[in-house]
């Protein structure tokens, strides 16, 4: 996220018009999501300082990428070029904080019920690593504009599992809450790969590559986790925690009405 091109194509001013579009909506997303948790009681600042810091760290992102848009759509280079380099270093916080919070998690055994803990293990961490890829892939191609955008905003989607999670009825869509939260994600790159349709008459490249790099990681986070190498990684994460006992391939119960 760290400079433009001086060569935009004609529809330089309604790409860069829908790139910050999709830059508000995501981040609508991942907003609306957080704050139901909160009105609903779900979330509650009493939860522990890593998990506070990993709030810190995503919500930074989230913002980081807001403005790296805002800051492109009215043409402010200088500053999209700035924050560019703070966004690079960010994406290491961003992974360490991610797998910290998620190794905690399943080690606790308090992955979510609608998740198997195994499959919570893999496509948590399977996906920011996903993310990092292709945020990596954006800033080297940062003087391409058309692919730095688009890969970019791949993935951003890969984040947004999170709010839709908070937001879509997760348990009644078990046992395919997490697929449906994929197909959610999905949406932006496709909506993406039809607006390039109608402004320019053909898709670009780089959406191939952005929604190709997802799928190949939904179709490895299948083979991770129902494979033995997946229960093997399971057994060693949990060694030793509350999680050892948790079935890892079994939805944990529902949380049961308070007494």
């Amino acid at each position: 996220m760290t400079s433009m091109t001086n060569s935009l194509p004609a529809s330089g001013g309604r790409d860069r018009g829908f790139f910050l579009g999709g830059a508000i909506a995501m981040t609508f997303v991942l907003m609306a999501g957080f704050s139901l948790q909160l009105a609903m009681g779900r979330s509650s600042f009493a939860a522990p300082l890593y998990v506070h810091a990993h709030a810190v760290v995503f919500m930074g992102w989230v913002g980081i990428y807001l403005l790296q848009n805002i800051f492109a759509a009215t043409g402010r280079t200088a500053l999209h070029r700035q924050l560019g380099w703070i966004a690079a270093g960010w994406v290491f916080l961003m992974l360490i904080a991610g797998c910290v919070v998620t190794l905690a998690i399943v080690q606790r055994g308090a992955a979510p019920f609608f998740f198997r803990p195994l499959h919570f293990l893999v496509f948590d961490t399977v996906s920011l690593f996903t993310f990092a890829g292709l945020t990596a892939a954006a800033i080297t191609l940062r003087r391409e504009t058309d692919w730095h955008r688009r890969l970019h905003f791949c993935a951003m989607a890969m984040l947004l599992g999170p709010g839709f999670g908070r937001l879509l009825p997760m348990p009644l869509l078990t046992p395919w809450a997490w697929e449906a939260t994929l197909v959610a994600c999905l949406a932006f790159p496709l909506a993406g790969m039809v607006a390039d349709l109608r402004r320019n008459g053909r898709v670009h490249p780089a959406w191939f590559w952005g929604v190709g790099a997802l799928l190949v990681s939904a179709m490895a986070i299948e083979a991770i986790t129902y494979s033995p190498v997946g229960d093997a990684i399971y057994r060693a994460v949990t060694a030793g925690t509350p999680g050892a006992v948790v079935a890892p391939l079994e939805f944990p119960k529902p949380p049961g009405p308070p007494a």
